[in-house]
């Protein structure tokens, strides 16, 4: 443990962040498993899970949880469904 204040607080922030990107990345991942097992059941709710999974996918890009790249990549996956 950090002695110094400023180290401290750091300490504190940098764990409260960690735990805020894991909660964001595991909601994406489960939109993006939903829209995907949605597709190949054929369900009739795809549509709306697909572009559920598209707009999570822009807010972790947004946020910077995800590289831009990677967002377009993964919605352009998305889309092929």
């Amino acid at each position: 443990m950090p002695n110094i204040k400023s180290a401290k607080k750091r300490v504190l922030v940098n764990k409260t962040k960690a735990a805020r990107n894991k909660s964001r990345n595991s909601a994406l991942k489960t939109a993006i498993k939903k829209a995907n097992m949605a597709a190949a059941a054929g369900s009739p709710d795809k549509d709306a899970l697909v572009k559920a999974a598209i707009q999570k996918v822009d807010q972790a890009a947004a946020k910077g949880l995800i590289h831009k790249n990677n967002a377009a990549h993964k919605k352009s996956a998305l889309a092929k469904l």
